[in-house]
């Protein structure tokens, strides 16, 4: 990353933020969905809000992260370069990818015990890793997954 495109890390909202990540998992599971949210923060605003759409949608690539940038709208570089992105999981290959290719600094996970996406790819990139191990977070995976561990294998890529 290129310094002078990086914000500084600001945890003051991190919590705000998170609370808003959990309540898409919220609604995603609601949906019927995986109980995965995120939202994309510039400047203090959330500009991109999602939740894992994969089964409601019938897609292969609307995981939280992707639905949150999808739903920022094309944006400047820039701007993305100044933007944290807050998910309420461990972020996978496919959207750890994303997180790179739009220069986006910083992370914060709720939690990565569910799953552990690339973290150490984001790290050794540049990117400000946070994980908060949010106990909300963690509740609504563990819950999930109990309740429905096929639907769970089929949204990693795990075969029965």
């Amino acid at each position: 990353m290129n310094g002078s495109n990086v914000m500084p890390p600001d945890s003051s909202n991190d919590d705000t933020f998170l609370q808003a990540a959990i309540g898409e998992a919220r609604q995603g599971l609601a949906e019927g969905g995986i109980p995965i949210g995120s939202i994309l923060v510039h400047d203090g605003h959330i500009i991109g809000r999602g939740h894992n759409r994969r089964v409601q949608s019938g897609s292969v690539v609307l995981h939280a992260e992707m639905d949150a940038l999808e739903n920022a709208g094309r944006q400047p570089a820039a701007v993305y370069r100044q933007c944290t992105l807050y998910t309420t999981l461990s972020p996978c290959p496919m959207c750890s990818g994303a997180i790179l290719l739009y220069g986006i600094p910083r992370v914060v996970i709720g939690e990565n015990r569910s799953f552990l996406g690339d973290e150490a790819l984001l790290t050794a990139r540049g990117v400000a890793v946070s994980v908060v191990y949010d106990a909300v977070c963690v509740s609504l995976m563990r819950e999930f997954t109990a309740r429905s561990p096929e639907l769970w294998n089929e949204d990693i890529g795990i075969e029965p």
